[in-house]
């Protein structure tokens, strides 16, 4: 979002305030945003903003895709880290794709860092799209959702 002085006199000087929302983002970000004048000397010229966001937790990679054959069992896994100086507890929330997938916790550095497997359950065939909730005893992430998507074709028969 930017708001800026509409008009600038000749050898004056205006401003131009650039607002970044951060809202799905986490680590280092640039954002740019393309200002055009009337100036014949500089049409236009780019402004740009660097940061690096601060998050309370989070997941590498940011959702979990499983494709293959139903016969086949896939697993994939997803790392959850602490982003704050206290330990972070996870629980099992809600779980939308039970007996299509399973998935288990472990913690793979105490009150750090957790991976999350997604296992496919074989003879389950077709799209998948659903969610993982984990609570936490963060004020400032109380759940976590993880993204689960998926497919599984049905395995040719020989003849």
């Amino acid at each position: 979002m930017a708001s800026f002085d509409r008009s600038i006199p000749p050898g004056g000087e205006g401003k131009i305030t650039l607002t970044v929302n951060t809202k799905g983002y986490e680590g280092n970000i640039r954002k740019t945003a393309a200002v055009y004048t009337n100036d014949p000397k500089r049409a236009q010229f780019t402004l740009g903003v660097r940061a690096f966001v601060h998050v309370p937790i989070s997941l590498r990679p940011r959702y979990v895709r499983l494709f293959g054959r139903e016969d086949v069992r896939i697993t994939r896994s997803i790392e959850i880290k602490a982003g704050l100086d206290k330990p972070l507890i996870l629980e099992p929330g809600q779980f939308n794709l039970e007996g299509k997938l399973t998935y288990s916790i472990e913690e793979t550095e105490k009150g750090r860092k957790f991976k999350v497997y997604f296992t496919n359950i074989p003879g389950v065939e077709g799209y998948l799209r659903g969610f993982l909730n984990l609570k936490t005893n963060y004020v400032e992430k109380p759940v976590v959702t993880i993204s689960i998507s998926g497919r599984f074709v049905k395995a040719k028969t020989s003849k």
